[in-house]
């Protein structure tokens, strides 16, 4: 809180959103979209799932050796790989990914609420319109172990807030060593998020420390911020220990870091911070938050300092950031989203602003988050249903197939995303059957392809297929993927949701399974 604020009174606190009842049950309706799907619908999961089941059973299962290979190694992304490592052998693979995944928005949101918490001294009702981006883009584009890291990174901020606030700077310094070590293994990125976040909180409190001491003209002022970045440094040193793994993981790792100030694409990933399936819909939802965001700037006194701050250096890094990193896609999106959620979570009211006009805003508020909500949950349940459709396939399909895949998709994806690209490596899963959709990018990823009979249908992306040869992509047609892939090299062809074929091209080749234009074939003839 600003030194100049009250603590707010019983009564000021008294808000039906701060309840703790209500706090508990928005917590609980976080996780209701993930609650009725078997394979939570996030287009890259399936293919995470796929070499889940590598790691758990590669050693034991003759099947997946003749396929893959795995090997252990210490690199920034492994947070749900370790927790599959201790629940999958209790409890399952696929349920031990559905849990974790169901508990990952409700760590996000608990997080933005504690922050809230330690900065505000209470909640306020804008923070409502930030929880519903924990369920974000690039959330639902899969990325599992970023999305964990991000929330865990959340909840570590407010800690380093709350010891800040009870001024225990030691304490922190020593939890925070492991802290962030445990952080960047589960992701490098929420280990970064969390060092822009500490930062700049802490160079607002070391600035406000330091301020009534400084000379009052520009040139003192300027030494007062230099002294408390400074200081600000030295009591962020308790998270750099990951630096060092870091250096080492990528000196190894190679791949190419590019795409950089790509403004169009930029202002692409902020404008789908909240994309599932309706465009308008999400549209107008990040517009409205917009709107507050954009409102509020307009009273200087209606943003904590410490937040703003935050916001502000999260931004230029959104900016700074290429779209690629290390071989790495999609770098700059994945901020977008908290840019919105920390922006919002900074916004305060004075609290002898009118409390009706309070709890107007916290009504809202809350209705946006159970609209979201309730959205996000039919969103989910649909996407549920094409996958148990598509999935009925791999009954037919027998223990250790070798079978290619084939997945429709058009040049220029629509709004509302298939989430299908992945969903072959469901047959490692479940029937340790040969996927070619797996990445094997060196350095970043653990499992590597050995089956070389396959070549080049043996890795991501040659399942994906599209009818028109995509300008500026690596993408085969369907009828080029047909007519290519070594016959003798796989029992079985997949095709899932695809465009249109020349029939021609699957003669030899025996339907065994059909649902709409998806069809699981067996090969018969490999002289073709």
């Amino acid at each position: 809180m600003h030194p100049s604020e009250p603590f707010p009174t019983a009564k000021e606190r008294d808000a039906f959103w701060e309840r703790r009842i209500v706090l508990v049950l928005l917590l609980v309706l976080t996780a209701l979209p993930m609650v009725w799907p078997n394979v939570p619908p996030l287009l890259d999961l399936p293919g995470h799932m796929g070499r889940y089941r590598v790691q758990l059973d590669l050693a034991s299962s003759p099947a997946l050796q003749q396929f893959y290979m795995f090997d252990w190694r210490l690199i920034g992304n492994l947070g749900v790989d370790l927790l599959v490592e201790l629940l999958a052998p209790l409890i399952g693979l696929e349920l031990a990914v559905r849990l974790i995944v169901l508990a990952i928005p409700p760590l996000t949101a608990g997080g933005l609420l504690w922050v809230a918490h330690e900065v505000h001294g209470r909640i306020p009702p804008t923070t409502l319109f930030a929880l519903p981006f924990a369920y974000n883009f690039p959330f639902f584009f899969g990325f599992a172990n970023f999305a964990l890291s991000m929330a865990l990174a959340l909840l570590a901020f407010a800690l380093w807030l709350r010891l800040a606030r009870k001024g225990r700077p030691g304490l922190r310094a020593i939890l925070f060593v492991p802290i962030s070590m445990i952080l960047w293994v589960v992701h490098a990125f929420g280990w970064g998020t969390l060092g822009v976040l500490a930062f700049s909180a802490e160079l607002v409190r070391q600035f406000d420390q330091r301020r009534s001491a400084c000379p009052p003209d520009l040139l003192g002022g300027v030494q007062c911020f230099v002294a408390a970045g400074f200081f600000a440094g030295l009591h962020c040193l308790a998270l750099a220990p990951p630096l060092g793994l870091m250096l080492l993981w990528r000196s190894e790792a190679g791949g190419q870091t590019g795409d950089w100030f790509n403004w169009e694409r930029k202002w692409e990933w902020v404008t789908q911070a909240l994309r599932d399936r309706w465009e308008w819909f999400d549209l107008a939802s990040v517009g409205l938050v917009s709107l507050i965001l954009a409102g509020t700037i307009l009273f200087p006194r209606s943003y904590s300092r410490n937040l703003l701050a935050s916001t502000l250096f999260l931004i230029v890094v959104f900016i700074l950031l290429p779209r690629i990193v290390f071989g790495s896609a999609y770098a700059d999106m994945r901020l977008a989203p908290y840019l919105f959620a920390i922006g919002l979570v900074a916004i305060r009211f004075p609290y002898r602003f009118r409390h009706s006009a309070v709890t107007a805003i916290g009504i809202i508020g809350l209705s946006f988050f159970l609209v979201r909500t309730a959205a996000t949950t039919a969103s989910t349940w649909i996407y549920d249903q094409r996958y148990d459709r598509e999935l009925a396939a791999l009954a037919h399909v027998p223990h250790g197939a070798r079978m290619v895949s084939f997945v429709g998709r058009p040049c220029t994806e629509r709004w509302a995303m298939t989430r299908l690209l992945h969903l072959p490596a469901m047959a490692i899963v479940r029937r340790e059957a040969f996927s070619n959709d797996q990445w094997t990018m060196a350095g970043a990823q653990l499992l590597q392809v050995r089956y070389r009979p396959g070549w080049p249908f043996i890795r991501d992306a040659s399942q994906v297929v599209t009818y028109w040869r995509c300008r500026n992509e690596v993408w085969r047609t369907i009828d080029v993927a047909l007519k290519t892939f070594p016959r003798h090299g796989f029992d079985y062809v997949w095709l899932i949701d695809p465009p249109r074929y020349d029939p021609a091209l699957t003669e030899g080749l025996t339907p065994i399974w059909r649902d709409g234009t998806s069809v699981l074939y067996r090969v018969d003839d490999r002289s073709l």
